[in-house]
Protein backbone atom coordinates (compact mmCIF):
# COMPACT_ATOMS: atom_id res chain seq x y z
CA UNK A 1 0.00 0.00 0.00
CA UNK A 2 2.82 2.31 0.92
CA UNK A 3 4.47 1.45 -2.35
CA UNK A 4 1.18 2.34 -4.24
CA UNK A 5 0.84 5.41 -2.37
CA UNK A 6 4.36 6.40 -3.23
CA UNK A 7 3.78 5.95 -7.04
CA UNK A 8 0.29 8.13 -7.11
CA UNK A 9 2.16 11.10 -5.12
CA UNK A 10 5.51 10.73 -7.33
CA UNK A 11 3.09 11.18 -10.31
CA UNK A 12 1.24 14.12 -9.24
CA UNK A 13 4.47 15.73 -8.02
CA UNK A 14 5.79 14.82 -11.55
CA UNK A 15 2.78 16.76 -13.35
CA UNK A 16 3.43 19.79 -10.83
CA UNK A 17 7.02 20.07 -11.50
CA UNK A 18 5.83 20.21 -15.83
CA UNK A 19 3.15 22.69 -14.84
CA UNK A 20 5.93 25.03 -13.22
CA UNK A 21 8.26 24.53 -15.81
CA UNK A 22 5.52 25.83 -17.96
CA UNK A 23 4.34 28.46 -16.51
CA UNK A 24 6.36 28.97 -12.87
CA UNK A 25 7.77 32.04 -14.79
CA UNK A 26 4.57 33.85 -14.14
CA UNK A 27 4.63 32.86 -10.40
CA UNK A 28 8.19 35.46 -10.95
CA UNK A 29 6.40 38.22 -11.48
CA UNK A 30 4.35 38.04 -8.07
CA UNK A 31 7.93 36.49 -6.48
CA UNK A 32 10.96 37.82 -7.79
CA UNK A 33 12.82 35.23 -6.09
CA UNK A 34 10.81 32.39 -7.84
CA UNK A 35 12.48 33.17 -10.83
CA UNK A 36 15.54 31.21 -9.60
CA UNK A 37 13.78 27.97 -8.60
CA UNK A 38 11.95 27.96 -12.18
CA UNK A 39 15.75 28.80 -14.12
CA UNK A 40 16.76 25.55 -12.65
CA UNK A 41 13.64 23.79 -13.43
CA UNK A 42 13.57 25.01 -17.08
CA UNK A 43 16.84 23.81 -17.61
CA UNK A 44 16.17 20.70 -16.21
CA UNK A 45 12.97 20.19 -18.33
CA UNK A 46 15.13 21.37 -21.46
CA UNK A 47 18.16 18.73 -20.37
CA UNK A 48 15.74 16.21 -20.51
CA UNK A 49 14.25 16.56 -24.06
CA UNK A 50 17.02 17.82 -25.53
CA UNK A 51 19.57 15.26 -24.00
CA UNK A 52 17.44 12.00 -23.22
CA UNK A 53 18.31 12.33 -19.54
CA UNK A 54 16.13 10.43 -17.22
CA UNK A 55 14.37 12.07 -14.67
CA UNK A 56 14.81 10.83 -11.46
CA UNK A 57 11.05 11.04 -10.46
CA UNK A 58 10.21 9.01 -13.64
CA UNK A 59 12.23 6.29 -11.93
CA UNK A 60 11.38 6.58 -8.56
CA UNK A 61 7.36 5.83 -9.39
CA UNK A 62 8.63 2.81 -11.61
CA UNK A 63 10.34 1.74 -8.47
CA UNK A 64 7.70 1.96 -6.67
CA UNK A 65 5.15 0.72 -8.87
CA UNK A 66 7.06 -2.43 -9.66
CA UNK A 67 7.18 -3.03 -5.43
CA UNK A 68 4.01 -2.47 -5.68
CA UNK A 69 3.63 -5.32 -7.63
CA UNK A 70 2.25 -3.38 -10.39
CA UNK A 71 3.38 -2.60 -14.16
CA UNK A 72 5.83 -0.14 -14.00
CA UNK A 73 6.54 2.79 -16.45
CA UNK A 74 7.79 0.94 -19.86
CA UNK A 75 8.86 4.69 -21.28
CA UNK A 76 9.08 8.14 -19.76
CA UNK A 77 6.64 10.45 -17.81
CA UNK A 78 5.42 12.35 -20.46
CA UNK A 79 5.38 9.16 -23.37
CA UNK A 80 3.01 7.63 -20.44
CA UNK A 81 0.84 10.70 -19.44
CA UNK A 82 0.83 13.27 -22.26
CA UNK A 83 2.01 11.63 -25.59
CA UNK A 84 -1.00 9.83 -26.84
CA UNK A 85 -3.43 10.55 -24.40
CA UNK A 86 -3.73 14.07 -23.32
CA UNK A 87 -2.44 14.73 -27.35
CA UNK A 88 -1.67 12.88 -30.45
CA UNK A 89 2.22 11.67 -30.76
CA UNK A 90 2.12 14.17 -34.15
CA UNK A 91 1.98 17.35 -31.98
CA UNK A 92 4.80 16.75 -29.37
CA UNK A 93 7.31 18.77 -31.18
CA UNK A 94 4.55 21.93 -31.91
CA UNK A 95 3.81 21.63 -27.97
CA UNK A 96 7.24 21.33 -27.22
CA UNK A 97 8.32 24.80 -29.21
CA UNK A 98 4.81 26.38 -27.32
CA UNK A 99 5.99 25.49 -23.45
CA UNK A 100 9.03 27.27 -24.54
CA UNK A 101 7.70 30.17 -25.81
CA UNK A 102 5.23 30.45 -22.95
CA UNK A 103 8.61 29.85 -20.72
CA UNK A 104 10.55 32.83 -23.10
CA UNK A 105 6.98 34.99 -22.73
CA UNK A 106 7.06 35.15 -18.88
CA UNK A 107 10.79 35.70 -19.07
CA UNK A 108 10.24 38.55 -20.97
CA UNK A 109 7.61 39.87 -18.83
CA UNK A 110 9.32 38.90 -15.56
CA UNK A 111 11.95 41.25 -17.31
CA UNK A 112 9.56 44.16 -18.27
CA UNK A 113 7.99 44.22 -14.80
CA UNK A 114 11.49 44.66 -13.24
CA UNK A 115 12.58 47.19 -15.31
CA UNK A 116 9.42 49.15 -14.86
CA UNK A 117 9.77 48.91 -11.45
CA UNK A 118 13.50 49.81 -11.20
CA UNK A 119 12.34 52.84 -13.47
CA UNK A 120 9.51 53.69 -11.36
CA UNK A 121 11.09 54.01 -8.28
Amino acid sequence: MAYQWLAAATMVVHFLFLAYVVAGGFLAWWRPWLIWPHLVAVGWGFATVVFGIDCPLTYVEDWARRKAGEQGLSRGFIDTYLTGVVYPERYTVLLQVLAGLVVLVSWAGFLLRRRSARDGA
